[in-house]
C-alpha cells in the first residue's frame, strides 16, 4: 500500500473515531441512534445532529479522494447519512395522517412525535404522555435534508415522499403562532406542560422554510415534480416574530442558550447582524460558566435539589435552582462552530481550549463531550455563596453524541479539512450581509378604456386588462385557491395546503404556468366586505407601506418584485379619480416614494427582471399526466377568467308614492344610533362609569316582546301575496305622485350572498336586543307607527335620519322585518298585507340597510358607514391575522371599557370568535365595536413596519386608546365629550390610522376641518398652535375660566401622562426594577391588588410572566394619568433599592399612599408660594373640604383626588413630581432613617 499523505492519516483518525463513538450505534435496520445503551428511544433532534459529524467527514474524504479506497469510505459514510435521514422519513410517514389532522387542530396531541423506537421506527409513547409537539424537531430535520441534497445527496427516492415532504413544510410554517414545547421538551419552565411560542422554534422553521424553497429533492436529476415550493409570507411572519422575541426564548425563560443553534449554524435564521451580536453577548454574559453554559436561567434538570421522583416543579423552588443550574459542554461546540463560520480564528482556539480541559479521556484515549456538569450535593452551600467557585462532577451521558458530532465538525474546520462553505452549500450563513437596494417595480392597469383616458388626462398612461395580454391579472385569491392543490396525494390521503392567506411578498412575484403568465393583484386591495377599501387615502397610505415593506424584506429571492394595481371604477369619487391616488401616482413616476426606489411601467417590459414561480404542481401527475392542468384546476381557471374583476351592479328599485306633508308625525326614533354609544368622555376619570351608568338594554330573549305575539300571522305569511295588492296609488294622493329615487339598492343575486352568510351569526344576536324607551308608555307598536316609520323613510333625504329610523326598526322588528308595501298605503284588513312584495320580492330592513350603508360609502359619512357594517356583521380584513400579529409579538390585547368591561386576548382566536368576544364587550354600541376592530388592524399595520412604536409596552387596551382618542379630540376641538365622540366616529379610516399613530407616538397635532364636514390631523413640530386648553372637560366658570386661557404648555404633562397611562407605556426596564423592590419588601399593593414576595422566588427578573403580573395589577387603576404616577412612585422605590440606601424596606407597601402624601406635600408647598393650585384644591378650608371630599369631586377635575396641577408638573426640578415622590417615600417607609445625613440624588 502506498504511503498516505499526512492528511490522509489524519481523516483515518477521524474516521476510527466516528466508527468507534458514532456508527457503532447505529441500528442496522432502521438506521436510527438509540439514546444510550439502555434506552432504545430515537429523538429526531439528536438523531440529525449526530449524523452532522458524519456527513462532514464523507465531504472531507471526497476533497482528498486520491485512491479507490478513498472513495469507498466517502461513499460508505453518505449512505449511512442517507440511511438516517431515511429512517426518521419512514418514522414520520407512518405519522402521516396526524400531518394531515395537524394541519386543521394545531392542537399538541395531533403532532408528530419527538421520538421513535429505534429498533422499528414505531411510536414508542402515547401522544398525551409526552410534550411531542416540538417544531424545532421537525424543522431541523427539513433544513439538513436540504443542505445535504444540496451537497448532492439523493435522500428522497420518489413523488409520494416528495408530497409527504411538501405537507411537512405546511406543517412548520405557522411556527410563529403555534407555542410547542420546544428543544428542551418543556414547554414553560416549571414544566407543568404548558406550550409556549419558543424564540428557538421559531428561528429553526424560518431556517427550513427559506432552505425549502425551490428546492429539487432530486437534485440535478429531477424535474419540476419534484420541487418544493415554500410561500415566502410564512418565512417571514417567522423572521418578524423572531426579531421582535430575541434575546427572548419564551415567555418564562427570558433567555437560552439554545438560541446559539438559530443565530450560527445550523440555521443561520437571523438577517441582522447587531441582533446575533445582542444575543450571543446575552447568552456570554448571563448563562457562561467554565464547565459550559448553562440551558436557561433556574433549570432544576439534573441539579442536586431536583426531587427526581416527580416531572413537574413547584412555583416557589424555582429559586432554588439559582446559580446551581447544570453547565451544558455542548455549548461550547456550538461557540466553536459560531466563530468559525465568522472566521474569527481567536475566538475558536480559545473555546477550544476550554473545552478540552472539561472533556473526558477514554481508556483508549480519545476525548469525550460529556452531556453536563452539576454541582455535588455537599458543595451546594459555597456555590450559592459565590456562584462559579465550586468544582463540578459529569453528570447524564458520556460521551454526550450530539456534543460530540458537533466537537468533530469544530475539528474538521480547525485543521482545514472543510471550508464552511462546504457544512452551509445553500449559502444560508451570508443572510445577515448587507445587500443592495431592492428596486420595486409597480405596474397600474386601468379596468377599461374610460379609466384610461381618465388617467391620461393627469398624464398617467396605463394599459389596460386587454391590452397586456397575454399576460393575464387575477385578485390573490385565486392565487390562493391555485395553492390548495400544493402537496395533495390521494394515496397518502394528503389535501394540501390548508390556510387561505397569501401576502404581498407572494403577489409581487409573476407566476408561470404551461406557457401563460400571471399576474396577481395584492390581496388586502381584494376585500369587496370591507369598507376601508373605501377610503383611497388609506389604500394610498397603505401601498406605500407596502413598497417599503417589500424593500426591506425581498430576500432571497431571484428578480424584483412586481406589484400589480388596478384601477377600478368601484375606486372611483364621484366619477373622479380622487387626489390621493394622482398624487401617489405622480410620486411613482419620479422613482422614488418615501425614500424606496419604484419603477412604474407595463409588465411586459418588467418580464426580464421580475421574480417569476412555476406553477408546475397544477398538473395531474398523480393520473400520470404531469403536463397536462388537473382538471379542477383547468374549470377554475376557465371561470375564473371570465369573471375576476367585473363589475358588481347594483339595481336600484324606485321606492312608492310620498305621502302628503300633513301626515307626517314627529319622529319618535330621532338620535336612536346615538342612543347606542358608549365613548365616555366626558366623566372624569377615564373609564369610570359617570353618574348614570348605561342601563343594560337587552331582555332576555326568552320572553318574545309583545308585538310579536300580536302580530304572529304577519311573520308567518311573508311570502303570501294577493294579485290586485300591487303597489297602487291610492287615490287621496291626488297630484302628489313625485317619485324619488329611494335607498334600494339590492343585490340581484339576492338568494344568499356571501355576505348574507356571514352575517347569519350576527342575525342571531339582533333579535334579543330591544331598545326600551323608558318616555313611552305603550311597548305594543302598532303597525300604524312601522308605516308612519317607512314613509319617512321614502320622504327623508338626509342619510342620517334614515340611519335613526333603521336603527329603530332593527331594535323594534329585528333585521328580517320584511317592509315591503308599508308605508305606501293604508294597510287593509287582511294580515297579509305586511307581506305584500315590492316588485315580486321581499325588502327586508337589512335590505334597506345594505343600501344605506353603500350610499354613506359613496358620500363618505363614515360614522354611518361604520354603524351600519357594525349591524350588517360586516367584517374587517383580517381581523384573526391581525391580532394574532400583536400576540406573537408579546403584545396582549383586551376590548372593551375598563374597569367594568375589559375582555383580555392572549392566544390566537378564529375571526367568529374574535367578533362575538368585541361584539359581547361592547353591548350594543356598533360603531365602537366596529372602530375597534378597524384600530387592531391599524395596530398590526404599526407593528409590522415600526415595532419600535411598541417598546415598553405589554398590553395594548383598545377601549382606553378609543377614549383617549375621543378625549384629545376633545382637548383640540375644544368641545364637549359627546361631540367628540362624534367627531372621533366620523373620521375618515385615513385620519383615523393617523390620529392612532399620532398618539402612539405622542406626537402633538392639529385639526384642521375640510370640505364635508370631514376633519384632518396634522403634525404640528412646534407648540405654537396654542389653542385654549381647557382643564375641567365642565363649561369653564369662575376661576376656571382663568386657567382655561392659558396657553396650550399648560396640560402638556398632563397629556403626556394620560397617554403614556392609557397605552400602558413604562419607563426601561422598569419591570426588572419592580422585582428589585419586591424582593426587599413583604409585597406592593396597588389599587387593592398585592404583588407578593412570593413572585421573585418563581419569576426571574426579566420574564415576561413577571412583567404580566405587574402590568394586571397597575391595570386596575382605571384612570390613565393616576397609574402613571403610580409608576412614578414604583420608579422611586427602584432608586432607594439600587442605592442600597436601606438593606429592607419592610412590610407591604401601599403605593396610592405615596402619591397621595405627595399630593399633600405638593399643596403645601402651593399655599407657600401662591401657586395656581391655590384656585382649586390649595385654597379650600376644611368646612368645606368635608362637602367637596364627599361629592366626590375636585374643583379642578383632577383624577382620584390628585390636584389637577401635580398631574401637570414636569417629574424634575424643585416644584417637580419625582422630588414630592422621594419626600413622600422618606416620611411614609418607616425604614429610612428620619435623621442624620443621607445623600439623595434624584436623577
Amino acid at each position: 500500500m502506498r504511503s498516505r499523505s499526512n492528511s490522509g492519516v489524519r481523516l483515518d483518525y477521524y474516521q476510527r473515531i466516528v466508527h468507534r463513538l458514532i456508527l457503532a450505534h447505529q441500528e442496522p435496520v432502521t438506521g436510527l441512534f438509540p439514546a444510550s445503551n439502555v434506552n432504545s428511544h430515537a429523538w429526531i433532534r439528536d438523531n440529525v445532529y449526530c449524523i452532522l459529524a458524519v456527513w462532514g467527514l464523507s465531504m472531507a474524504y471526497k476533497k482528498i479522494a486520491d485512491q479507490d479506497e478513498d472513495r469507498a469510505k466517502c461513499y460508505e459514510l453518505e449512505q449511512s447519512c442517507v440511511k438516517l435521514m431515511r429512517g426518521l422519513l419512514m418514522a414520520m410517514m407512518n405519522q402521516k395522517d396526524k400531518v394531515e389532522k395537524f394541519k386543521m387542530t394545531q392542537s399538541p396531541f395531533d403532532s408528530l412525535h419527538a421520538k421513535y423506537s429505534s429498533k422499528n421506527g414505531l411510536p414508542v409513547v402515547a401522544d398525551n404522555e409526552w410534550g411531542h409537539l416540538q417544531i424545532d424537531a421537525v424543522s431541523l430535520y427539513l433544513l439538513i435534508l436540504a443542505q445535504m441534497t444540496a451537497s448532492g445527496l439523493q435522500i428522497v427516492f420518489s413523488l409520494d415522499e416528495v408530497s409527504f415532504i411538501q405537507n411537512l413544510v405546511f406543517y412548520i410554517e405557522s411556527a410563529y403562532s403555534i407555542p410547542d414545547y420546544g428543544i428542551w421538551e418543556r414547554g414553560d419552565k416549571t414544566n407543568h406542560g404548558e406550550p409556549e411560542l419558543n424564540a428557538s422554534s421559531i428561528g429553526m422553521a424560518k431556517a427550513a422554510l427559506e432552505a425549502m424553497n425551490e428546492l429539487d429533492l432530486f437534485g440535478a436529476r429531477g424535474g419540476p415534480a419534484s420541487v418544493i415550493h415554500v410561500l415566502a409570507d410564512e418565512a417571514h411572519k417567522c423572521q418578524a416574530v423572531l426579531q421582535s422575541m430575541l434575546p427572548r426564548e419564551s415567555n418564562s425563560k427570558e433567555l437560552d442558550s439554545g438560541l446559539l443553534c438559530v443565530i450560527g449554524f445550523p440555521a443561520f435564521a437571523v438577517d441582522d447582524a447587531q441582533l446575533i451580536h445582542n444575543t450571543k453577548d446575552a447568552i456570554l454574559s448571563r448563562l457562561q460558566g467554565k464547565y459550559g453554559c448553562k440551558r436557561f436561567l433556574r433549570d432544576g434538570y439534573r441539579t442536586p435539589k431536583e426531587d427526581p421522583t416527580r416531572l413537574y416543579y413547584e412555583r416557589w423552588e424555582l429559586r432554588m435552582f439559582e446559580n446551581i443550574e447544570c453547565e451544558w459542554p455542548l455549548f461550547y461546540c456550538y461557540l466553536i462552530l459560531f466563530h468559525a463560520f465568522q472566521n474569527d480564528k481567536r475566538a475558536v482556539q480559545d473555546y477550544a481550549d476550554r473545552l478540552e480541559k472539561i472533556m473526558v479521556r477514554s481508556e483508549d484515549g480519545i476525548l469525550l463531550v460529556p452531556e453536563s456538569y452539576a454541582v455535588p450535593q455537599e458543595l451546594v452551600g459555597n456555590e450559592y455563596q459565590k456562584p462559579g467557585s465550586q468544582p463540578r462532577e459529569v453528570v447524564g451521558r458520556c460521551p454526550f453524541l450530539w456534543g460530540q458530532s458537533l466537537f468533530i465538525l469544530g475539528r474538521l474546520l480547525q485543521e482545514g479539512f472543510l471550508a464552511v462553505g462546504e457544512l452551509d452549500p445553500l449559502n444560508r450563513r451570508l443572510g445577515a450581509q448587507k445587500k443592495p437596494d431592492v428596486v420595486v417595480q409597480v405596474v397600474i392597469i386601468a379596468e377599461d378604456n374610460e379609466i384610461r383616458d381618465k388617467l391620461a388626462e393627469h398624464d398617467l398612461h396605463v394599459q389596460t386588462i386587454a391590452e397586456v395580454a397575454p399576460i393575464e391579472v387575477q385578485p390573490a385569491r385565486v392565487l390562493s385557491h391555485l395553492y390548495t392543490y400544493l402537496g395533495r396525494n390521494r394515496k397518502l390521503g394528503l389535501t394540501g395546503r390548508k390556510s387561505r392567506d397569501v401576502g404581498i411578498l407572494s403577489t409581487s412575484k409573476l407566476y408561470s404556468l404551461k406557457d401563460r403568465i400571471f399576474a396577481f393583484t395584492p390581496q388586502h386591495i381584494d376585500y369587496e366586505e370591507y369598507y376601508t377599501t373605501r377610503d383611497p387615502d388609506l389604500l394610498a397610505s397603505n401601498f406605500t407601506t407596502n413598497l417599503a415593506f417589500l424593500t426591506n424584506n425581498w430576500r432571497h429571492m431571484l428578480g424584483r418584485p412586481t406589484i400589480t394595481l388596478m384601477a377600478t371604477h368601484y375606486m372611483l369619487d364621484q366619477d373622479k379619480i380622487p387626489l390621493a391616488m394622482i398624487q401617489t401616482m405622480r410620486k411613482l413616476k419620479s422613482g422614488y416614494i418615501n425614500g424606496t426606489r419604484v419603477m412604474l411601467g407595463n409588465l411586459k417590459d418588467f418580464l426580464n427582471t421580475s421574480a417569476i414561480t412555476d406553477l408546475s404542481f397544477l398538473g395531474s401527475t398523480e393520473d400520470g399526466y404531469p403536463d397536462r392542468l388537473h382538471p379542477d384546476v383547468q374549470t377554475y381557471l376557465d371561470e375564473h377568467l371570465l369573471r375576476s374583476f367585473s363589475n358588481r351592479s347594483t339595481m336600484n328599485l324606485r321606492g312608492g308614492q310620498l305621502r302628503p306633508r300633513h301626515l307626517r308625525r314627529r319622529m319618535s326614533c330621532k338620535g336612536a344610533i346615538k342612543k347606542t354609544r358608549s365613548i365616555n368622555v366626558d366623566s372624569d376619570n377615564l373609564g369610570m362609569e359617570g353618574p348614570t351608568p348605561l342601563t343594560e338594554r337587552r331582555l332576555s330573549s326568552i320572553v318574545p316582546p309583545p308585538w310579536l305575539q300580536a302580530n304572529k300571522q304577519g311573520h308567518v305569511s311573508v311570502f303570501a301575496t294577493t294579485p290586485e295588492e300591487g303597489p297602487t296609488s291610492p287615490p287621496q294622493l291626488g297630484g302628489e305622485l313625485g317619485l324619488r329615487e329611494n335607498i334600494y339598492p339590492v343585490d340581484p343575486l339576492h338568494s344568499r350572498s356571501a355576505m348574507d352568510r356571514r352575517s347569519e351569526f350576527v342575525r342571531q344576536q339582533e333579535m334579543p336586543k330591544i331598545l326600551i324607551q323608558r318616555h313611552r308608555a305603550e311597548t305594543n307598536f302598532a303597525d300604524t307607527e312601522v308605516e308612519e316609520l317607512i314613509a319617512m323613510l321614502r320622504e327623508t333625504e338626509n342619510l342620517d335620519d334614515q340611519g335613526d329610523i333603521l336603527q329603530y326598526l332593527v331594535d323594534t322588528q329585528g333585521l328580517d322585518f320584511n317592509t315591503a308595501g308599508l308605508g305606501l298605503k293604508h294597510k287593509k284588513d287582511d294580515d297579509n298585507a305586511s307581506g305584500m312584495l315590492e316588485e315580486g320580492r321581499v325588502v327586508t330592513v337589512r335590505d334597506l340597510l345594505k343600501g344605506l350603508y353603500e350610499k354613506a360609502c359613496q358620500q363618505k359619512l363614515w360614522g354611518l358607514v361604520r354603524h351600519t357594517a357594525g349591524m350588517l356583521g360586516k367584517r374587517v380584513e383580517d381581523l384573526g391575522k391581525a391580532v394574532t400579529d400583536l400576540l406573537v409579538r408579546q403584545k396582549q390585547v383586551t376590548v372593551g371599557m375598563p374597569p367594568n368591561n375589559e375582555h383580555t386576548i392572549t392566544a390566537p382566536l378564529p375571526e367568529v370568535e374574535l367578533r362575538q368576544l368585541i361584539h359581547d364587550a361592547y353591548g350594543d354600541d356598533e360603531s365602537t365595536a366596529m372602530l375597534t376592530q378597524e384600530l387592531m388592524v391599524y395596530l398590526a399595520m404599526f407593528i409590522r413596519t415600526e415595532p419600535q412604536l411598541f417598546h415598553e409596552m405589554l398590553r395594548l387596551r383598545v377601549g382606553l386608546i378609543i377614549q383617549v382618542m375621543a378625549k384629545e379630540l376633545s382637548r383640540t376641538l375644544n368641545c364637549g365629550g359627546e361631540a367628540a365622540s362624534e367627531h372621533l366616529l366620523n373620521l375618515s379610516p385615513f385620519e383615523m390610522k393617523n390620529l392612532l399613530y399620532h398618539i402612539l407616538s405622542g406626537k402633538e397635532f392639529a385639526v384642521s376641518s375640510v370640505a364635508r364636514g370631514n376633519l384632518s390631523i396634522v403634525s404640528c413640530k412646534s407648540s405654537r398652535v396654542s389653542k385654549k386648553s381647557q382643564i375641567g372637560l365642565g363649561d369653564p366658570e369662575g376661576e376656571d375660566a382663568l386657567i382655561a386661557t392659558i396657553d396650550d404648555r399648560q396640560g402638556q404633562w398632563l397629556r403626556r401622562r394620560r397617554l403614556d397611562g392609557a397605552l400602558n407605556r413604562v419607563p426601561r426596564d422598569f419591570y426588572s426594577r419592580v422585582w428589585t423592590v419586591l424582593e426587599r419588601c413583604q409585597g406592593l399593593a396597588i389599587e387593592g391588588r398585592v404583588l407578593q414576595q412570593s413572585l421573585t422566588q418563581e419569576m426571574t427578573p426579566g420574564e415576561l410572566k413577571f412583567a404580566l403580573e405587574v402590568e394586571t395589577a397597575l391595570n386596575q387603576i382605571p384612570q390613565p394619568e393616576y397609574r402613571q404616577l403610580v409608576v412614578e412612585a414604583l420608579m422611586v422605590l427602584t432608586l432607594v433599592t439600587e442605592h442600597n440606601m436601606v438593606p429592607s424596606l419592610g412590610d407591604i407597601i401601599y403605593v396610592e399612599h405615596l402619591v397621595h402624601k405627595a399630593n399633600q406635600l405638593f399643596l403645601e408647598d402651593q399655599r407657600k408660594v401662591q401657586g395656581d393650585a391655590t384656585l382649586c384644591c390649595a385654597k379650600l378650608k376644611d368646612g368645606k373640604e368635608q362637602q367637596q371630599a364627599a361629592s366626590g369631586m375636585l374643583l379642578c377635575g383632577g383624577a382620584a383626588y390628585i390636584c389637577q396641577h401635580l398631574y401637570d408638573s414636569a417629574p424634575s426640578g424643585s416644584y417637580g413630581t419625582m422630588t414630592y415622590m422621594s419626600r413622600a417615600v422618606a416620611l411614609v417607609l418607616d425604614c429610612v432613617p428620619k435623621h442624620g445625613e443621607m445623600e439623595c440624588a434624584i436623577s
